[in-house]
């Protein structure tokens, strides 16, 4: 076959064997099957398609490049891991029982929030005692007071409350001096302790010291560092060594009734008053507490460690 192209006075004449008429050594693929990729091609055919063969290799290193591009081989670690496809629960999630943060579709997550779930529900869990000292009832739930020599049943429900406190509020399990005169405080709804508290009697307590250009529950509220008392101790009666309420029932005045109960109730006879109780390094929030419990941020502190 002749293929004739006139341009100006040239003439260029292209001519292509068929297939039939060569030997098998001189068989001829086409240029874009993919099967003919690595076999070895006849001499006049590497001639005819040069050029093409050379902008072919022209783009061979700038795939290479592209390939060996370090940015590439670490695309995977920022993929994202977990596909929203209209699943029920998806993203963070707030557990209504226990409280805890987890990330749903997440197995891990999952997992963790199944133990923490069931320790939790098992640890706040209240049955009922035949003998409960209940000292204050209100509309939505009672105050009950467990004293050290109470029953063995009610001693275990405390140390399982308090592990969750302790660990909530980033307390290390330390077993207070006075354990003989340890007075708790359990807050009950619903058969499920909601709030506790835990005093003992002290001796001394040391005053906040107000930051200079601060003022109230602001500071409180926003003190990004740590805060000093005096050195200077005061008499004190009572020790507040823990206060926790469950984070879903909190802003229902739940912690200010434990500290009314307490302070009716610990000395017998008297009504302690607010310079009369101490809180035992108390958290940003257990400070805010404190602050507007109080009316003033210069209350009373105590270590319950020394």
């Amino acid at each position: 076959m002749i293929a004739t192209d006139l341009t100006g006075d040239h003439e260029v004449k292209i001519m292509f064997a068929t297939l039939i008429s060569l030997s098998p050594e001189s068989i001829v693929y086409p240029i874009f099957s993919g099967s003919s990729v690595n076999k070895k091609r006849s001499l006049p055919e590497e001639q005819s398609f040069l050029g093409a063969r050379t902008c072919a290799n022209t783009l061979k290193p700038t795939n290479a490049q592209k390939n060996l591009n370090p940015r590439d081989t670490n695309k995977e670690t920022s993929d994202q891991l977990i596909i929203d496809a209209g699943q029920r629960h998806f993203g963070p999630t707030v557990c209504k029982s226990c409280g805890m943060i987890y990330t749903a579709s997440n197995p891990e997550d999952e997992m963790q929030h199944v133990q923490h779930h069931h320790r939790f529900l098992e640890g706040i869990r209240y049955t009922g005692w035949k003998k409960e000292r209940v000292v204050a009832e209100y509309w939505d739930g009672k105050i009950v007071l467990v004293l050290p020599h109470d029953p063995s049943y009610a001693l275990r429900k405390v140390e399982d409350v308090q592990e969750l406190v302790d660990h909530e509020l980033g307390f290390q399990q330390v077993v207070p001096k006075c354990t003989k005169k340890t007075k708790t405080f359990l807050f009950i709804d619903e058969k499920k302790v909601i709030g506790c508290l835990i005093a003992e009697p002290i001796k001394q307590a040391f005053r906040v010291l107000s930051e200079p250009n601060s003022t109230g529950s602001s500071s409180a509220k926003e003190c990004p560092r740590a805060w000093q008392c005096s050195d200077v101790p005061e008499p004190a009666v009572c020790g507040i060594s823990r206060i926790w309420v469950f984070r879903l029932k909190r802003r229902k005045r739940i912690a200010r009734r434990l500290v009314d109960t307490v302070r009716n109730c610990f000395t017998f006879g008297c009504f302690l008053s607010t310079n009369e109780i101490a809180f035992s390094d108390p958290t940003p929030d257990g400070r805010l507490f404190a602050t507007k419990y109080c009316n003033t941020p210069n209350f009373l502190v105590y270590n319950f460690n020394s």
